[in-house]
């Protein structure tokens, strides 16, 4: 079996979905224990032929941004084994003189946008990015329509973007990461009510150079087609980008408990017991649109084996090459 998942309490293997999906069609495999969920997220994605790849930064497969909306001048930290991110929000001028906080970035919608901006900048090799009709054209193929609140909600998003400011802390071998750094170093706001219908707020953008040197160098390439089948879900994001990130470079399996993924995954919960049931509805997920994962769950968290990546490594560096 290519992946295999035995939740705790349950005698149904979550892992044949793929198989019955193959055997019995869609209809077949709703027929059977399985989620609802998952059975679609597995068949979208096995019926998706668009091959594209996406990129992300290696530190944001390892600790990522919140799920949900957080007081706007509060910042955001989150601890994995090896990387520490603290995420502080921007200020916008204001006509009264007073600054007004942003906030930080939230949620599926600043995951996608993220993921364009990184995978943008690889395609074009360049730190410029365009925005506006690019990003609406992207976000479209993912299947996130763009307008009415879902395009109030991208520009709310970009900006949070645009004015954040993040830290990536390395543990390893006490190495710093990026350090007090934009991910934006310059965008171009245009006002709404001078711009067309249907366009998004922001327009262009400029990475960074740090953050963009670090992405080159530690690009995780994912398939848009996984993407797209789970694309409202930010748990299920981080879940697939963190085994992506992690699977393939295994040489041996590697368990890791619950209060590590707690601490990565589940910091707005204060309790395990409330984690541990949506971590692995989450987790069925991004399982679900990476077919080779092999992971198992026991008592004490999961155990990660060695597995092949979503993207062959070949596919993924023709797409850097021809970038």
């Amino acid at each position: 079996m290519p992946w295999s998942v035995q939740p705790i309490g349950q005698v149904t293997e979550v892992g044949t979905v793929h198989d019955l999906i193959e055997t019995k069609g869609r209809h077949g495999a709703l027929s059977s224990d399985l989620d609802r969920r998952i059975v679609d997220a597995a068949a979208a994605y096995m019926a998706d032929e668009d091959n594209g790849i996406g990129f992300v930064y290696s530190g944001w497969a390892q600790a990522a941004l919140p799920h949900r909306r957080l007081k706007d001048d509060q910042a955001w930290q989150i601890n994995s084994d090896k990387v520490k991110l603290l995420l502080e929000p921007g200020r916008r001028a204001s006509d009264d003189g007073e600054p007004v906080w942003v906030g930080v970035p939230y949620g599926s919608r600043a995951r996608l946008i993220m993921l364009y901006l990184q995978t943008e900048a690889l395609r074009t090799n360049s730190r410029e990015i365009e925005l506006g009709k690019s990003l609406r054209d992207w976000l479209t193929r993912l299947g996130i329509p763009i307008g009415g609140k879902s395009l109030r909600d991208v520009r709310e998003q970009a900006e949070r973007i645009s004015r954040c400011r993040l830290s990536f802390h390395v543990q390893s071998a006490g190495r710093a990461g990026l350090v007090n750094q934009n991910i934006v170093d310059a965008a171009m706001f245009v006002d709404a009510a001078d711009s067309g219908q249907g366009t998004l707020f922001l327009e262009t953008a400029r990475l960074s150079e740090t953050f963009y040197e670090q992405l080159r160098k530690h690009p995780v390439p994912l398939e848009e087609a996984a993407i797209r089948a789970i694309n409202n879900n930010s748990m299920a994001l981080d879940l697939y980008c963190w085994l992506a990130y992690r699977l393939h470079v295994l040489t041996a399996p590697r368990p890791v408990t619950w209060k590590a993924l707690m601490g990565q995954f589940g910091t707005a919960y204060k309790e395990q017991f409330h984690f541990k049931p949506r971590f692995l509805e989450n987790l069925h997920l991004a399982l679900a649109v990476y077919r080779d994962a092999k992971v198992d769950v026991d008592e004490r968290g999961l155990i990660l084996r060695p597995s092949r990546p979503p993207v062959a490594p070949k596919q993924g560096g023709s797409s850097l090459r021809s970038a």
